[in-house]
Protein backbone atom coordinates (compact mmCIF):
# COMPACT_ATOMS: atom_id res chain seq x y z
CA UNK A 1 0.00 0.00 0.00
CA UNK A 2 2.87 2.34 0.86
CA UNK A 3 4.51 1.64 -2.52
CA UNK A 4 1.22 2.34 -4.30
CA UNK A 5 0.90 5.65 -2.48
CA UNK A 6 4.51 6.57 -3.29
CA UNK A 7 4.02 5.74 -6.98
CA UNK A 8 0.80 7.81 -7.15
CA UNK A 9 2.22 10.82 -5.32
CA UNK A 10 3.73 12.57 -8.33
CA UNK A 11 0.66 12.37 -10.61
CA UNK A 12 -1.56 13.49 -7.76
CA UNK A 13 0.68 16.47 -7.20
CA UNK A 14 0.47 17.41 -10.90
CA UNK A 15 -3.32 17.00 -10.84
CA UNK A 16 -3.63 19.23 -7.75
CA UNK A 17 -1.49 21.91 -9.38
CA UNK A 18 -3.55 21.71 -12.53
CA UNK A 19 -6.84 22.02 -10.68
CA UNK A 20 -5.44 24.98 -8.77
CA UNK A 21 -4.52 26.69 -12.02
CA UNK A 22 -7.92 25.98 -13.58
CA UNK A 23 -9.80 27.34 -10.57
CA UNK A 24 -7.63 30.48 -10.55
CA UNK A 25 -8.25 30.94 -14.27
CA UNK A 26 -11.96 30.39 -13.95
CA UNK A 27 -12.26 32.82 -11.06
CA UNK A 28 -10.36 35.51 -12.86
CA UNK A 29 -12.33 35.09 -16.10
CA UNK A 30 -15.63 36.65 -14.80
CA UNK A 31 -17.43 39.46 -16.67
CA UNK A 32 -17.80 40.12 -20.33
CA UNK A 33 -15.45 38.59 -22.74
CA UNK A 34 -15.14 35.75 -20.34
CA UNK A 35 -16.17 33.37 -23.06
CA UNK A 36 -13.05 34.01 -25.03
CA UNK A 37 -10.96 33.87 -21.86
CA UNK A 38 -12.73 30.67 -20.85
CA UNK A 39 -12.02 29.22 -24.25
CA UNK A 40 -8.31 29.92 -23.84
CA UNK A 41 -8.36 28.51 -20.36
CA UNK A 42 -10.26 25.49 -21.57
CA UNK A 43 -7.60 24.90 -24.25
CA UNK A 44 -4.91 25.41 -21.64
CA UNK A 45 -6.77 22.96 -19.37
CA UNK A 46 -6.82 20.28 -22.07
CA UNK A 47 -3.22 20.85 -23.01
CA UNK A 48 -2.23 20.72 -19.37
CA UNK A 49 -4.36 17.61 -18.83
CA UNK A 50 -2.75 15.99 -21.87
CA UNK A 51 0.65 16.91 -20.51
CA UNK A 52 -0.19 15.56 -17.04
CA UNK A 53 -1.60 12.35 -18.53
CA UNK A 54 1.47 11.99 -20.72
CA UNK A 55 3.79 12.57 -17.74
CA UNK A 56 1.73 10.17 -15.63
CA UNK A 57 1.81 7.54 -18.36
CA UNK A 58 5.55 7.95 -18.87
CA UNK A 59 6.07 7.80 -15.11
CA UNK A 60 3.92 4.65 -14.89
CA UNK A 61 5.72 3.15 -17.86
CA UNK A 62 9.31 4.15 -17.03
CA UNK A 63 9.41 4.72 -13.25
CA UNK A 64 10.22 1.12 -12.42
CA UNK A 65 12.93 0.93 -15.09
CA UNK A 66 14.43 4.28 -14.10
CA UNK A 67 14.36 3.26 -10.45
CA UNK A 68 15.81 -0.12 -11.36
CA UNK A 69 18.51 1.60 -13.44
CA UNK A 70 19.50 3.93 -10.61
CA UNK A 71 19.26 1.19 -7.97
CA UNK A 72 21.32 -1.09 -10.23
CA UNK A 73 23.74 1.73 -10.92
CA UNK A 74 24.04 2.41 -7.20
CA UNK A 75 24.66 -1.29 -6.60
CA UNK A 76 27.26 -1.35 -9.39
CA UNK A 77 29.00 1.65 -7.83
CA UNK A 78 28.87 -0.03 -4.41
CA UNK A 79 30.26 -3.24 -5.90
CA UNK A 80 32.95 -1.29 -7.77
CA UNK A 81 33.92 0.56 -4.59
CA UNK A 82 33.97 -2.69 -2.60
CA UNK A 83 36.03 -4.37 -5.31
CA UNK A 84 38.39 -1.37 -5.46
CA UNK A 85 38.77 -1.44 -1.66
CA UNK A 86 39.46 -5.17 -1.79
CA UNK A 87 41.99 -4.69 -4.59
CA UNK A 88 43.58 -1.85 -2.64
CA UNK A 89 43.83 -4.10 0.43
CA UNK A 90 45.32 -6.88 -1.71
CA UNK A 91 47.74 -4.43 -3.33
CA UNK A 92 48.80 -3.10 0.08
CA UNK A 93 49.25 -6.67 1.28
CA UNK A 94 51.33 -7.51 -1.80
CA UNK A 95 53.30 -4.30 -1.33
CA UNK A 96 54.06 -5.21 2.30
CA UNK A 97 54.93 -8.77 1.24
CA UNK A 98 57.26 -7.59 -1.51
CA UNK A 99 58.74 -4.91 0.75
CA UNK A 100 59.52 -7.59 3.33
CA UNK A 101 61.02 -9.82 0.62
CA UNK A 102 63.11 -6.92 -0.68
CA UNK A 103 64.30 -6.07 2.84
CA UNK A 104 65.09 -9.74 3.48
CA UNK A 105 66.93 -10.04 0.14
CA UNK A 106 68.79 -6.82 0.89
CA UNK A 107 69.82 -8.18 4.30
CA UNK A 108 70.92 -11.45 2.67
CA UNK A 109 72.91 -9.53 0.06
CA UNK A 110 74.55 -7.49 2.82
CA UNK A 111 75.34 -10.74 4.67
CA UNK A 112 76.78 -12.32 1.52
CA UNK A 113 78.80 -9.16 0.85
CA UNK A 114 80.19 -9.22 4.40
CA UNK A 115 80.93 -12.96 4.10
CA UNK A 116 82.71 -12.43 0.75
CA UNK A 117 84.61 -9.51 2.25
CA UNK A 118 85.62 -11.61 5.27
CA UNK A 119 86.62 -14.49 2.98
CA UNK A 120 88.59 -12.06 0.85
CA UNK A 121 90.43 -10.75 3.91
CA UNK A 122 91.08 -14.32 5.10
CA UNK A 123 92.24 -15.33 1.60
CA UNK A 124 94.46 -12.27 1.42
CA UNK A 125 95.96 -13.12 4.82
CA UNK A 126 96.49 -16.72 3.71
CA UNK A 127 98.19 -15.57 0.49
CA UNK A 128 100.43 -13.23 2.50
CA UNK A 129 101.32 -16.03 4.94
CA UNK A 130 102.01 -18.43 2.05
CA UNK A 131 104.15 -15.80 0.33
CA UNK A 132 106.08 -15.20 3.56
CA UNK A 133 106.63 -18.97 3.95
CA UNK A 134 107.83 -19.24 0.36
CA UNK A 135 110.10 -16.21 0.84
CA UNK A 136 111.57 -17.75 4.03
CA UNK A 137 112.09 -21.08 2.25
CA UNK A 138 113.72 -19.35 -0.73
CA UNK A 139 115.94 -17.38 1.67
CA UNK A 140 116.85 -20.52 3.61
CA UNK A 141 117.50 -22.44 0.36
CA UNK A 142 119.60 -19.56 -0.96
CA UNK A 143 121.55 -19.37 2.28
CA UNK A 144 122.08 -23.12 2.29
CA UNK A 145 123.18 -23.11 -1.36
CA UNK A 146 125.45 -20.17 -0.68
CA UNK A 147 126.99 -21.99 2.28
CA UNK A 148 127.35 -25.14 0.17
CA UNK A 149 128.95 -23.17 -2.65
CA UNK A 150 131.24 -21.41 -0.15
CA UNK A 151 132.19 -24.75 1.41
CA UNK A 152 132.74 -26.27 -2.00
CA UNK A 153 134.83 -23.28 -3.07
CA UNK A 154 136.69 -23.39 0.23
CA UNK A 155 137.34 -27.13 -0.19
CA UNK A 156 138.53 -26.55 -3.74
CA UNK A 157 140.77 -23.74 -2.55
CA UNK A 158 142.15 -25.94 0.23
CA UNK A 159 142.72 -28.79 -2.16
CA UNK A 160 144.39 -26.42 -4.57
CA UNK A 161 146.43 -24.93 -1.73
CA UNK A 162 147.48 -28.41 -0.54
CA UNK A 163 148.33 -29.39 -4.07
CA UNK A 164 150.35 -26.23 -4.56
CA UNK A 165 151.99 -26.68 -1.16
CA UNK A 166 152.97 -30.23 -2.03
CA UNK A 167 154.33 -29.11 -5.37
CA UNK A 168 156.24 -26.28 -3.73
CA UNK A 169 157.52 -28.59 -1.02
CA UNK A 170 158.64 -31.09 -3.63
CA UNK A 171 160.44 -28.42 -5.54
CA UNK A 172 162.01 -27.08 -2.38
CA UNK A 173 163.00 -30.57 -1.38
CA UNK A 174 164.33 -31.34 -4.82
CA UNK A 175 166.44 -28.25 -4.68
CA UNK A 176 167.64 -28.63 -1.11
CA UNK A 177 167.89 -32.38 -0.57
CA UNK A 178 170.81 -34.26 -1.89
CA UNK A 179 170.98 -37.95 -2.77
CA UNK A 180 172.72 -38.64 0.53
CA UNK A 181 169.91 -36.88 2.50
CA UNK A 182 167.41 -38.94 0.62
CA UNK A 183 169.07 -42.20 1.47
CA UNK A 184 169.31 -41.20 5.13
CA UNK A 185 165.56 -40.44 5.24
CA UNK A 186 164.65 -43.73 3.59
CA UNK A 187 166.81 -45.64 6.06
CA UNK A 188 165.26 -43.85 9.03
CA UNK A 189 161.79 -44.56 7.75
CA UNK A 190 162.52 -48.21 7.27
CA UNK A 191 163.95 -48.51 10.73
CA UNK A 192 160.86 -46.95 12.24
CA UNK A 193 158.57 -49.22 10.27
CA UNK A 194 160.54 -52.33 11.34
CA UNK A 195 160.54 -51.25 14.98
CA UNK A 196 156.75 -50.77 14.98
CA UNK A 197 156.07 -54.24 13.69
Amino acid sequence: MKNLFKSARLPLLFLALFLLQVSIAYASGGGEGGNEGNKKWFEFFWKTLDFVVLIGFLYWLLAAKIKEFFVGRRQDIKDSLAKAAEQKTQAESKFREYSEKIEKASAEIDGIFEMIKAQGVAEKQKIIEDAEKIARKIKEDSQMRTEQELKKASDQLRAEAVKLSVQMAEEILKRNITVQDHETMVREYMEKAVNKN
